[in-house]
Protein backbone atom coordinates (compact mmCIF):
# COMPACT_ATOMS: atom_id res chain seq x y z
CA UNK A 1 0.00 0.00 0.00
CA UNK A 2 3.34 2.28 0.59
CA UNK A 3 3.78 2.12 -3.00
CA UNK A 4 0.36 3.53 -3.83
CA UNK A 5 0.75 7.05 -4.91
CA UNK A 6 -1.34 9.39 -2.93
CA UNK A 7 -4.58 10.36 -4.72
CA UNK A 8 -4.61 14.02 -5.26
CA UNK A 9 -8.06 15.86 -4.05
CA UNK A 10 -9.92 18.23 -6.02
CA UNK A 11 -10.53 20.05 -2.80
CA UNK A 12 -6.77 21.97 -3.31
CA UNK A 13 -7.62 23.49 -6.53
CA UNK A 14 -5.66 20.80 -8.69
CA UNK A 15 -7.97 17.71 -9.28
CA UNK A 16 -8.83 17.03 -13.36
CA UNK A 17 -12.35 17.97 -13.04
CA UNK A 18 -11.21 21.69 -11.16
CA UNK A 19 -8.60 21.75 -14.04
CA UNK A 20 -10.70 21.21 -16.21
CA UNK A 21 -13.27 23.90 -15.48
CA UNK A 22 -10.59 26.23 -15.06
CA UNK A 23 -9.93 25.57 -18.65
CA UNK A 24 -13.10 25.73 -19.95
CA UNK A 25 -13.32 29.21 -18.00
CA UNK A 26 -9.91 30.21 -19.53
CA UNK A 27 -11.54 29.39 -23.11
CA UNK A 28 -14.18 31.14 -22.67
CA UNK A 29 -12.95 34.49 -20.85
CA UNK A 30 -11.19 35.60 -23.70
CA UNK A 31 -14.57 35.42 -26.04
CA UNK A 32 -16.34 37.33 -22.96
CA UNK A 33 -13.95 39.86 -22.84
CA UNK A 34 -13.60 40.57 -26.52
CA UNK A 35 -17.75 40.47 -26.96
CA UNK A 36 -17.69 42.68 -24.24
CA UNK A 37 -14.98 45.11 -25.19
CA UNK A 38 -16.50 45.87 -28.76
CA UNK A 39 -20.43 46.08 -27.16
CA UNK A 40 -19.04 48.80 -24.56
CA UNK A 41 -16.98 50.40 -27.38
CA UNK A 42 -16.93 54.56 -27.78
CA UNK A 43 -18.56 55.21 -24.59
CA UNK A 44 -21.22 52.59 -25.16
CA UNK A 45 -20.11 51.12 -21.87
CA UNK A 46 -20.69 54.20 -19.67
CA UNK A 47 -24.09 55.49 -21.43
CA UNK A 48 -25.41 51.90 -20.58
CA UNK A 49 -25.94 50.72 -24.41
CA UNK A 50 -23.72 47.90 -23.99
CA UNK A 51 -25.75 46.46 -22.12
CA UNK A 52 -29.19 47.03 -24.39
CA UNK A 53 -27.11 45.82 -27.06
CA UNK A 54 -25.78 42.53 -25.16
CA UNK A 55 -29.84 42.48 -23.93
CA UNK A 56 -30.97 42.02 -27.32
CA UNK A 57 -28.20 39.54 -28.72
CA UNK A 58 -29.82 37.63 -25.76
CA UNK A 59 -33.62 38.15 -27.21
CA UNK A 60 -32.57 36.98 -30.29
CA UNK A 61 -30.82 33.60 -29.33
CA UNK A 62 -33.74 33.03 -27.26
CA UNK A 63 -36.72 33.68 -29.82
CA UNK A 64 -33.95 31.64 -32.69
CA UNK A 65 -34.52 28.81 -30.11
CA UNK A 66 -38.47 28.87 -30.41
CA UNK A 67 -38.49 29.71 -34.28
CA UNK A 68 -36.48 26.22 -34.39
CA UNK A 69 -39.06 24.07 -32.28
CA UNK A 70 -41.80 25.29 -34.04
CA UNK A 71 -40.79 24.95 -37.54
CA UNK A 72 -39.79 21.51 -36.90
CA UNK A 73 -42.79 20.64 -35.16
CA UNK A 74 -45.89 23.09 -37.76
CA UNK A 75 -43.45 23.56 -41.12
CA UNK A 76 -40.69 20.41 -41.34
CA UNK A 77 -42.53 17.24 -39.46
CA UNK A 78 -45.77 17.12 -41.77
CA UNK A 79 -46.02 16.27 -45.48
CA UNK A 80 -46.18 20.23 -47.72
CA UNK A 81 -50.29 19.93 -47.29
CA UNK A 82 -50.59 19.51 -43.87
CA UNK A 83 -47.81 21.56 -43.13
CA UNK A 84 -49.84 24.62 -45.01
CA UNK A 85 -52.71 23.92 -43.16
CA UNK A 86 -51.07 23.75 -39.91
CA UNK A 87 -49.43 27.05 -40.70
CA UNK A 88 -52.61 28.36 -41.66
CA UNK A 89 -54.01 27.60 -38.37
CA UNK A 90 -50.86 28.85 -36.70
CA UNK A 91 -51.81 32.22 -38.34
CA UNK A 92 -55.62 32.22 -37.70
CA UNK A 93 -54.58 31.15 -34.01
CA UNK A 94 -51.78 33.48 -33.62
CA UNK A 95 -51.24 36.11 -36.39
CA UNK A 96 -54.95 37.34 -36.18
CA UNK A 97 -54.95 37.97 -32.55
CA UNK A 98 -51.56 39.47 -32.73
CA UNK A 99 -52.67 41.95 -35.86
CA UNK A 100 -55.70 43.20 -33.00
CA UNK A 101 -53.28 43.69 -29.89
CA UNK A 102 -50.55 44.83 -32.02
CA UNK A 103 -52.02 48.38 -32.26
CA UNK A 104 -52.71 48.08 -28.34
CA UNK A 105 -48.85 47.27 -27.42
CA UNK A 106 -47.37 50.73 -28.33
CA UNK A 107 -49.78 53.02 -26.76
CA UNK A 108 -50.35 50.73 -23.48
CA UNK A 109 -46.53 50.64 -23.18
CA UNK A 110 -46.16 54.53 -23.74
CA UNK A 111 -48.39 54.70 -20.73
CA UNK A 112 -46.17 53.22 -18.74
CA UNK A 113 -42.70 54.92 -19.00
CA UNK A 114 -41.55 54.28 -15.90
CA UNK A 115 -41.36 50.35 -16.46
CA UNK A 116 -39.39 50.33 -19.27
CA UNK A 117 -36.89 47.93 -17.64
CA UNK A 118 -39.50 46.30 -15.67
CA UNK A 119 -41.45 45.65 -19.17
CA UNK A 120 -38.66 43.96 -20.89
CA UNK A 121 -37.67 41.60 -17.93
CA UNK A 122 -41.50 40.61 -18.15
CA UNK A 123 -41.51 39.74 -21.79
CA UNK A 124 -38.47 37.72 -21.28
CA UNK A 125 -39.74 35.87 -18.46
CA UNK A 126 -43.10 35.44 -20.38
CA UNK A 127 -41.25 33.38 -23.08
CA UNK A 128 -39.02 31.75 -20.36
CA UNK A 129 -42.73 30.44 -18.69
CA UNK A 130 -44.52 29.89 -22.27
CA UNK A 131 -41.24 28.12 -23.53
CA UNK A 132 -41.96 25.43 -21.03
CA UNK A 133 -45.64 25.33 -21.54
CA UNK A 134 -45.46 24.26 -25.39
CA UNK A 135 -41.99 21.70 -24.75
CA UNK A 136 -45.27 19.62 -23.53
CA UNK A 137 -47.00 20.01 -26.81
CA UNK A 138 -44.13 20.69 -29.09
CA UNK A 139 -43.67 17.02 -30.23
CA UNK A 140 -47.16 16.23 -30.94
CA UNK A 141 -48.05 19.75 -32.13
CA UNK A 142 -51.85 19.86 -30.21
CA UNK A 143 -53.57 22.75 -30.29
CA UNK A 144 -52.46 24.21 -27.13
CA UNK A 145 -49.39 24.79 -28.74
CA UNK A 146 -50.89 27.80 -31.01
CA UNK A 147 -52.24 29.99 -28.05
CA UNK A 148 -48.83 29.63 -26.46
CA UNK A 149 -47.16 30.53 -29.37
CA UNK A 150 -49.58 33.84 -29.71
CA UNK A 151 -48.08 34.81 -25.83
CA UNK A 152 -44.76 34.49 -26.97
CA UNK A 153 -45.47 36.28 -30.15
CA UNK A 154 -47.07 38.99 -28.59
CA UNK A 155 -44.19 39.24 -25.64
CA UNK A 156 -41.09 39.14 -28.46
CA UNK A 157 -43.20 42.16 -29.97
CA UNK A 158 -43.54 44.31 -27.08
CA UNK A 159 -39.97 44.11 -26.02
CA UNK A 160 -39.03 45.69 -29.51
CA UNK A 161 -41.31 48.47 -29.39
CA UNK A 162 -39.75 48.96 -25.84
CA UNK A 163 -36.42 47.99 -26.89
CA UNK A 164 -37.01 51.01 -29.73
CA UNK A 165 -38.01 53.62 -26.97
CA UNK A 166 -35.38 52.61 -25.04
CA UNK A 167 -32.40 53.64 -27.30
CA UNK A 168 -32.94 57.01 -28.24
CA UNK A 169 -32.05 57.09 -23.99
CA UNK A 170 -28.58 55.65 -23.91
CA UNK A 171 -27.12 57.54 -26.37
CA UNK A 172 -23.61 58.25 -25.98
CA UNK A 173 -22.19 61.47 -26.68
CA UNK A 174 -21.75 62.45 -30.28
CA UNK A 175 -23.39 58.74 -31.42
CA UNK A 176 -25.94 58.90 -33.65
CA UNK A 177 -29.44 57.01 -33.34
CA UNK A 178 -28.38 55.24 -36.57
CA UNK A 179 -25.56 54.08 -35.64
CA UNK A 180 -26.83 52.99 -31.88
CA UNK A 181 -29.56 51.30 -33.72
CA UNK A 182 -27.02 49.65 -36.37
CA UNK A 183 -24.94 47.85 -32.94
CA UNK A 184 -28.17 46.89 -31.57
CA UNK A 185 -29.61 45.31 -34.75
CA UNK A 186 -26.22 43.76 -35.49
CA UNK A 187 -25.71 42.09 -32.49
CA UNK A 188 -29.28 40.67 -32.61
CA UNK A 189 -28.77 39.12 -36.33
CA UNK A 190 -25.09 37.27 -34.97
CA UNK A 191 -26.57 36.05 -31.95
CA UNK A 192 -29.43 34.94 -33.98
CA UNK A 193 -27.09 33.03 -36.68
CA UNK A 194 -25.20 31.95 -33.92
CA UNK A 195 -28.25 30.04 -31.57
CA UNK A 196 -30.02 29.20 -34.91
CA UNK A 197 -27.14 26.17 -35.28
CA UNK A 198 -27.20 25.20 -31.49
CA UNK A 199 -31.27 25.04 -31.16
CA UNK A 200 -31.23 22.90 -34.51
CA UNK A 201 -28.29 20.43 -32.50
CA UNK A 202 -30.82 20.70 -29.69
CA UNK A 203 -33.41 19.52 -31.28
CA UNK A 204 -31.57 16.09 -32.27
CA UNK A 205 -31.65 15.25 -29.15
CA UNK A 206 -35.79 15.78 -28.39
CA UNK A 207 -38.25 18.38 -29.87
CA UNK A 208 -38.28 20.38 -26.47
CA UNK A 209 -34.74 20.78 -26.09
CA UNK A 210 -34.73 23.94 -28.23
CA UNK A 211 -37.85 25.45 -25.90
CA UNK A 212 -35.33 24.44 -23.16
CA UNK A 213 -32.65 25.92 -24.11
CA UNK A 214 -35.14 29.05 -24.90
CA UNK A 215 -36.05 28.60 -21.34
CA UNK A 216 -32.89 29.23 -19.70
CA UNK A 217 -31.57 32.08 -22.22
CA UNK A 218 -34.94 33.87 -21.69
CA UNK A 219 -34.44 33.63 -17.63
CA UNK A 220 -30.70 35.01 -18.05
CA UNK A 221 -32.57 38.19 -20.25
CA UNK A 222 -35.04 38.50 -17.07
CA UNK A 223 -32.23 39.46 -15.01
CA UNK A 224 -30.27 40.95 -17.38
CA UNK A 225 -33.14 43.62 -18.19
CA UNK A 226 -32.45 45.09 -14.69
CA UNK A 227 -28.64 45.65 -15.36
CA UNK A 228 -29.98 48.23 -17.73
CA UNK A 229 -29.83 51.95 -16.08
CA UNK A 230 -32.07 53.54 -14.36
CA UNK A 231 -32.81 56.48 -16.99
CA UNK A 232 -34.30 53.74 -18.84
CA UNK A 233 -37.30 54.30 -16.46
CA UNK A 234 -36.69 58.39 -16.44
CA UNK A 235 -39.96 60.29 -18.51
CA UNK A 236 -39.71 63.46 -17.56
CA UNK A 237 -40.64 65.84 -20.02
CA UNK A 238 -42.10 63.12 -22.16
CA UNK A 239 -45.08 63.70 -24.65
CA UNK A 240 -46.97 61.08 -26.45
CA UNK A 241 -46.73 61.82 -30.90
CA UNK A 242 -49.42 61.57 -33.27
CA UNK A 243 -48.70 59.69 -36.30
CA UNK A 244 -50.39 62.49 -38.48
CA UNK A 245 -49.05 64.63 -40.75
CA UNK A 246 -51.92 67.95 -39.42
CA UNK A 247 -53.07 69.07 -36.56
CA UNK A 248 -55.16 67.35 -34.91
CA UNK A 249 -57.82 69.47 -32.97
CA UNK A 250 -59.98 66.63 -31.62
CA UNK A 251 -59.55 65.23 -27.90
CA UNK A 252 -59.40 61.41 -29.51
CA UNK A 253 -56.19 59.96 -27.69
CA UNK A 254 -53.49 59.06 -29.92
CA UNK A 255 -49.58 60.16 -31.54
CA UNK A 256 -49.45 63.90 -31.88
CA UNK A 257 -47.88 65.47 -35.12
CA UNK A 258 -44.60 63.93 -37.49
CA UNK A 259 -43.74 65.37 -40.38
CA UNK A 260 -45.11 64.47 -44.07
CA UNK A 261 -41.13 62.87 -44.81
CA UNK A 262 -41.34 60.76 -42.20
CA UNK A 263 -44.67 59.48 -42.56
CA UNK A 264 -44.05 58.53 -45.64
CA UNK A 265 -40.66 56.55 -44.66
CA UNK A 266 -42.60 55.03 -42.00
CA UNK A 267 -45.06 54.00 -44.93
CA UNK A 268 -42.46 52.88 -47.22
CA UNK A 269 -40.64 50.83 -44.19
CA UNK A 270 -43.98 49.34 -43.65
CA UNK A 271 -44.01 47.74 -47.28
CA UNK A 272 -40.55 46.40 -46.45
CA UNK A 273 -41.84 44.79 -43.49
CA UNK A 274 -45.13 43.23 -45.55
CA UNK A 275 -42.51 42.20 -47.87
CA UNK A 276 -40.51 40.25 -45.06
CA UNK A 277 -43.55 38.51 -44.21
CA UNK A 278 -44.75 37.50 -47.21
CA UNK A 279 -41.71 36.43 -48.62
CA UNK A 280 -40.77 34.02 -45.39
CA UNK A 281 -43.93 32.25 -45.97
CA UNK A 282 -44.21 32.60 -49.51
CA UNK A 283 -40.78 30.83 -49.90
CA UNK A 284 -41.22 28.09 -47.26
CA UNK A 285 -44.18 26.42 -49.14
CA UNK A 286 -42.66 26.95 -52.44
CA UNK A 287 -39.51 25.97 -51.99
CA UNK A 288 -40.78 22.37 -50.64
CA UNK A 289 -42.57 21.88 -53.36
CA UNK A 290 -39.62 23.20 -56.20
CA UNK A 291 -36.32 22.88 -54.33
CA UNK A 292 -33.81 24.68 -55.73
CA UNK A 293 -31.84 22.35 -58.55
CA UNK A 294 -29.87 19.46 -57.04
CA UNK A 295 -30.64 20.53 -53.31
CA UNK A 296 -33.38 19.13 -50.70
CA UNK A 297 -36.09 21.55 -49.82
CA UNK A 298 -34.35 22.06 -46.04
CA UNK A 299 -31.24 22.69 -47.88
CA UNK A 300 -33.59 25.37 -49.77
CA UNK A 301 -34.55 27.11 -47.44
CA UNK A 302 -31.26 27.32 -45.31
CA UNK A 303 -29.55 29.16 -49.02
CA UNK A 304 -32.58 31.48 -49.51
CA UNK A 305 -32.50 32.28 -45.76
CA UNK A 306 -28.76 32.50 -44.95
CA UNK A 307 -29.25 34.73 -48.27
CA UNK A 308 -31.25 37.17 -46.66
CA UNK A 309 -29.62 37.09 -43.27
CA UNK A 310 -26.47 37.97 -45.25
CA UNK A 311 -28.20 40.50 -46.87
CA UNK A 312 -29.46 42.28 -43.30
CA UNK A 313 -25.95 42.69 -41.79
CA UNK A 314 -24.47 44.27 -44.89
CA UNK A 315 -27.73 46.40 -44.83
CA UNK A 316 -27.46 47.22 -40.90
CA UNK A 317 -23.40 47.90 -41.41
CA UNK A 318 -24.04 50.22 -44.34
CA UNK A 319 -26.35 52.16 -42.21
CA UNK A 320 -24.22 52.85 -39.57
CA UNK A 321 -21.22 53.45 -42.19
CA UNK A 322 -23.58 56.22 -43.79
CA UNK A 323 -24.95 57.48 -40.75
CA UNK A 324 -27.68 59.81 -41.28
CA UNK A 325 -26.87 61.35 -44.82
CA UNK A 326 -30.11 62.05 -46.74
CA UNK A 327 -32.11 59.32 -45.01
CA UNK A 328 -35.41 59.97 -47.17
CA UNK A 329 -33.12 59.82 -50.77
CA UNK A 330 -31.84 56.70 -49.30
CA UNK A 331 -34.97 54.99 -48.70
CA UNK A 332 -36.61 55.73 -51.96
CA UNK A 333 -33.19 54.15 -53.46
CA UNK A 334 -33.33 51.22 -51.54
CA UNK A 335 -36.87 50.37 -52.56
CA UNK A 336 -36.51 51.25 -55.98
CA UNK A 337 -33.77 48.82 -56.00
CA UNK A 338 -36.18 45.93 -54.36
CA UNK A 339 -38.45 46.86 -57.13
CA UNK A 340 -36.40 46.42 -59.62
CA UNK A 341 -35.23 42.92 -58.34
CA UNK A 342 -38.78 42.04 -57.83
CA UNK A 343 -39.70 42.58 -60.85
CA UNK A 344 -37.18 41.08 -62.67
CA UNK A 345 -37.75 38.06 -60.34
CA UNK A 346 -41.26 37.85 -61.71
CA UNK A 347 -40.34 38.05 -65.45
CA UNK A 348 -36.93 35.96 -65.38
CA UNK A 349 -38.30 33.72 -62.57
CA UNK A 350 -36.01 31.25 -61.30
CA UNK A 351 -33.91 30.29 -58.20
CA UNK A 352 -31.32 32.24 -58.68
CA UNK A 353 -33.32 35.74 -58.36
CA UNK A 354 -35.32 34.04 -55.31
CA UNK A 355 -31.80 34.13 -53.74
CA UNK A 356 -31.20 37.37 -55.20
CA UNK A 357 -34.38 39.14 -54.17
CA UNK A 358 -34.14 38.00 -50.44
CA UNK A 359 -30.82 39.43 -49.94
CA UNK A 360 -31.56 42.51 -51.42
CA UNK A 361 -34.96 42.18 -49.50
CA UNK A 362 -32.85 42.09 -45.97
CA UNK A 363 -30.08 44.58 -47.06
CA UNK A 364 -32.49 47.15 -48.36
CA UNK A 365 -35.15 46.93 -44.98
CA UNK A 366 -32.38 47.41 -42.60
CA UNK A 367 -30.73 49.99 -44.39
CA UNK A 368 -34.10 51.41 -44.95
CA UNK A 369 -35.31 51.08 -40.88
CA UNK A 370 -31.93 52.70 -40.20
CA UNK A 371 -33.02 55.58 -42.46
CA UNK A 372 -36.48 56.37 -40.59
CA UNK A 373 -34.68 55.88 -37.23
CA UNK A 374 -32.21 59.10 -39.00
CA UNK A 375 -35.56 60.84 -39.91
CA UNK A 376 -37.19 61.05 -36.53
CA UNK A 377 -34.07 61.69 -34.58
CA UNK A 378 -33.98 64.21 -37.06
CA UNK A 379 -37.10 65.61 -37.65
CA UNK A 380 -39.09 64.68 -34.15
CA UNK A 381 -38.66 66.68 -30.81
CA UNK A 382 -36.73 64.91 -27.84
CA UNK A 383 -40.49 65.11 -26.46
CA UNK A 384 -42.43 63.15 -28.54
CA UNK A 385 -39.56 60.72 -29.76
CA UNK A 386 -39.68 57.60 -27.85
CA UNK A 387 -43.20 57.76 -28.30
CA UNK A 388 -42.64 58.00 -31.73
CA UNK A 389 -40.57 55.10 -31.74
CA UNK A 390 -43.19 53.05 -30.03
CA UNK A 391 -45.62 53.65 -32.13
CA UNK A 392 -44.23 53.37 -35.53
CA UNK A 393 -42.50 49.93 -34.08
CA UNK A 394 -46.29 48.52 -33.78
CA UNK A 395 -47.21 49.61 -37.40
CA UNK A 396 -44.12 47.94 -38.53
CA UNK A 397 -44.93 44.95 -36.85
CA UNK A 398 -48.85 45.01 -38.12
CA UNK A 399 -47.50 45.24 -42.23
CA UNK A 400 -45.19 42.02 -41.29
CA UNK A 401 -48.17 39.80 -40.40
CA UNK A 402 -50.59 41.17 -42.81
CA UNK A 403 -47.60 40.41 -45.52
CA UNK A 404 -47.06 36.64 -44.38
CA UNK A 405 -50.58 36.38 -44.52
CA UNK A 406 -50.80 37.18 -47.68
CA UNK A 407 -48.08 34.76 -48.28
CA UNK A 408 -49.69 31.98 -46.79
CA UNK A 409 -53.07 32.36 -48.59
CA UNK A 410 -51.54 32.76 -52.13
CA UNK A 411 -51.29 29.58 -54.55
CA UNK A 412 -47.52 27.94 -54.71
CA UNK A 413 -46.97 29.65 -58.27
CA UNK A 414 -43.76 31.33 -58.76
CA UNK A 415 -44.35 34.15 -61.09
CA UNK A 416 -47.39 35.64 -59.32
CA UNK A 417 -45.93 35.57 -56.10
CA UNK A 418 -42.63 37.60 -57.50
CA UNK A 419 -45.93 39.86 -59.20
CA UNK A 420 -47.23 40.22 -55.68
CA UNK A 421 -43.90 40.86 -53.70
CA UNK A 422 -43.48 43.86 -56.59
CA UNK A 423 -46.87 45.30 -56.02
CA UNK A 424 -46.09 44.96 -52.48
CA UNK A 425 -42.93 47.40 -52.86
CA UNK A 426 -44.54 49.74 -55.39
CA UNK A 427 -46.59 50.99 -52.58
CA UNK A 428 -43.90 51.62 -50.73
CA UNK A 429 -41.86 53.14 -53.56
CA UNK A 430 -44.82 55.86 -53.98
CA UNK A 431 -44.93 56.72 -50.65
CA UNK A 432 -41.06 56.93 -50.63
CA UNK A 433 -40.96 58.98 -53.61
CA UNK A 434 -43.70 61.21 -51.96
CA UNK A 435 -41.45 61.34 -49.07
CA UNK A 436 -38.16 62.81 -50.77
CA UNK A 437 -40.14 65.21 -53.12
CA UNK A 438 -42.02 66.83 -49.86
CA UNK A 439 -38.93 67.09 -48.08
CA UNK A 440 -37.41 71.00 -47.73
CA UNK A 441 -34.48 71.23 -50.30
CA UNK A 442 -31.40 72.87 -48.15
CA UNK A 443 -30.67 75.74 -50.96
CA UNK A 444 -33.83 77.17 -49.37
CA UNK A 445 -32.42 79.16 -46.20
CA UNK A 446 -35.92 80.74 -45.18
CA UNK A 447 -37.64 76.76 -44.90
CA UNK A 448 -37.28 75.45 -42.10
CA UNK A 449 -37.44 71.28 -41.53
CA UNK A 450 -41.15 70.21 -40.49
CA UNK A 451 -40.94 69.54 -37.13
CA UNK A 452 -43.43 67.83 -34.91
CA UNK A 453 -45.51 70.04 -32.26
Amino acid sequence: MSSVAPVRSSDDGSGPARRAGRAVGRALHLPARGIRRATHAHGAGESGLGKLIELHAINGAGDVMITVALASTVFFSVPTDEARGRVALYLAITMAPFTVLAPVIGPLLDRLPHGRRAAMAASMLARALLALLMSGAVATGGIQLYPAALGVLVASKAYGVVRSAVVPRLLPPKFSLVKANSRVTLAGLLATGAAAPVGAALHLIGPPWPLYGACVIFVWGTVAAFTLPHKVDEAKGERRARLSTHEPHSKRPGLRTVSRPVLCGLLANASMRALSGFLIFFLAFLLREHPLAGQSAAVSLGIVGVSAGVGNACGTAAGAWLRARAPEAIIAAVLCLTLGVAVLAAVFFSALFMAVLAATAGFCQALAKLSLDAMIQRDVPESVRTSAFARSETLLQVAWVLGGAIGIVLPLNGVLGMSVAAAIVALGTTMALRGVLSTPRPHHPDTARPRVA
